[in-house]
């Protein structure tokens, strides 16, 4: 299985660090090639969706964006998000979550971000923490957003400006977090075994993205999901030994995985006048939150978090820091065929 970049945590922690050390050092080559993000998917895309939802999902308090200048807007980080990052080395602006009432007019003419912390590709996913736009959801609402944009473009301006943009997809993990890993809640791990589980997310993540193109988008960049045995919740359960990863968990994903990286192939192939491309989401104590080593939780209201934050890979149990989040950026950017296959979207961008 090639999962090069993914598995080889000392390898990439080792070249997490340089590049953190070289954060401010990186020349950004920005392009205005592309006029819009549409960014779609979950808590590590999200920028506020869910504080318009009853949900317990929010992050819309200290002391997330600790480290952002606006404060705690609904990022699930210390600072920025990936989708800022990305959008910052395009020279494309950070695109407002759809379910702000403000959404509206000039603030959508460089995307809109329908993300939403819980979600997964199936609308179950994520259902015990509250309301949620799933996957499903976030298509409807972006076909709102078309209609939008068909009182202030005409059928050939909009068909450019579709092409022309980049769809960030950023989901799955809580389809295994928050249902397949949770026996006493959904029945998905007693009815699926783990290969057709795995099987079923990718067919429905390639209906979604077959509709999002039927709807005009031809850029796509799919981030596949990170070794989820090594985040601070899953390593918290004592399923395997302190310190390390559970490696039963990380071969579960896997699957999903390469799942994604030959639906991407099938796709270039199918439909030439698009373009689609497959990231390694990969991340290895969290700086805030509780339980052991303060990895049960996510970080709550006026909790005081850890001093040097860009020292930590993780912001909570489930998220990365700023720092660890622009190392992800970056690779997505800028990366070689192991880090974004088969192109990266700096060269999507290009064409």
């Amino acid at each position: 299985m090639r999962n090069k970049g993914v598995w080889e945590h000392a390898s990439t922690i080792a070249a997490m660090l340089v590049l953190l050390l070289c954060w401010h050092g990186i020349p950004e080559v920005k392009s205005q090639r592309v006029p819009a993000l549409f960014v779609f998917g979950d808590s590590l895309v999200e920028v506020g969706n869910n504080n318009f939802l009853r949900t317990i999902a929010r992050a819309n308090y200290y002391p997330y964006g600790i480290d952002f200048g606006r404060g705690y807007t609904g990022r699930f980080s210390n600072g920025r998000s990936l989708i800022d990052f990305i959008g910052d080395m395009l020279g494309v602006p950070s695109a407002p979550p759809f379910a702000d009432p403000s959404t509206v007019g000039a603030r959508i003419l460089n995307g809109v971000n329908y993300a939403s912390a819980s979600s997964g590709i199936l609308d179950d996913s994520g259902r015990l923490y509250g309301d949620r736009f799933s996957m499903n959801q976030q298509l409807q609402n972006f076909e709102n957003t078309l209609n939008q944009y068909r009182t202030m473009m005409n059928a050939t301006t909009l068909n450019q400006f579709l092409a022309k943009s980049i769809a960030i997809v950023v989901t799955g993990n809580n389809d295994y977090i928050s249902n397949y890993l949770m026996p006493a809640f959904y029945g998905s791990s007693y009815n699926y075994t783990i290969q057709d589980f795995g099987n079923l997310l990718v067919n429905s993540l390639m209906r979604q993205i077959l509709a999002l193109k039927s709807l005009g988008l031809r850029k796509f960049f799919l981030a596949g999901i990170g070794p989820l045995g090594c985040i601070p919740n899953i390593r918290a359960t004592g399923l395997a030994p302190t310190g390390r990863c559970v490696d039963s968990v990380n071969q579960m994903v896997g699957v999903f995985n390469e799942g994604v990286r030959v639906m991407v192939d099938q796709l270039n192939r199918d439909h030439p006048n698009s373009i689609f491309a497959y990231a390694f989401n990969v991340i290895d104590t969290a700086c805030c939150g509780l339980g052991r080593n303060r990895g049960q939780l996510i970080c709550l209201p006026l909790e005081i978090p850890c001093i040097n934050r860009n020292q930590y890979v993780f912001w909570d149990a489930f998220h990365p820091t700023e720092s660890a989040i622009y190392v992800f950026a970056w690779r997505a950017v800028h990366g070689p065929p192991d880090d974004s296959y088969p192109i990266n979207i700096q060269q999507m961008a290009l064409i």
